[in-house]
């Protein structure tokens, strides 16, 4: 029986958009942790490339309950996926594509890296630092938002 029979419509550039945050963020920190020196890069006053690692949600909130943390926020992705999957196209598309991808990205990163725990690199100035992925999530978010905003549809179902 043929999806469109069913009724089901599948946005397979929400899995798309993911996938490439997911790939080009696991790059970035497997890259960064093997070859950027102890000391970090110093961009300028304000700005620097160096590592810190986060075993909580983020800004390192509930940081002693890691594998929780972890668990559920998978959990939270995957919904937001199948979500997504059922996305208009356009602001709705790239808001979910953007927030499963850097969810997932983080995730991938707190199960296959030594420590367990999110690999952060971009600090600037006195906020917390962060990642390419937070970065994904809270744009996605942004993006979601002004589609809402915007009166946009963000489901095709």
């Amino acid at each position: 029986m043929s999806r469109k029979r069913l009724g089901i419509r599948w946005n397979l550039s929400v899995a798309y958009i993911a996938t490439i945050i997911i790939a080009v963020d696991a790059a970035v920190k497997t890259w960064l942790r093997h070859d950027l020196p102890s000391t970090g890069w110093h961009i300028s006053n304000a700005i620097a490339i160096k590592i810190q690692y986060n075993t909580g949600l983020s800004f390192s909130l509930s940081s002693t309950h890691g594998l929780i943390v972890a668990v559920v926020a998978l959990i939270v992705a995957a919904v937001v996926l199948v979500a997504g999957m059922g996305a208009a196209t356009g602001l709705p598309t790239l808001g979910f594509g953007l927030l499963v991808g850097g969810g997932l990205a983080n995730q991938v990163d707190r199960f296959s890296a030594s420590p367990h725990a999110v690999t952060d690199y971009i600090a600037v100035g006195t906020f917390p630092v962060f990642n390419l992925a937070d970065i994904a999530v809270t744009v996605g978010v942004v993006a979601l938002l002004i589609a809402v905003i915007q009166n946009k549809k963000l489901m095709v179902r």
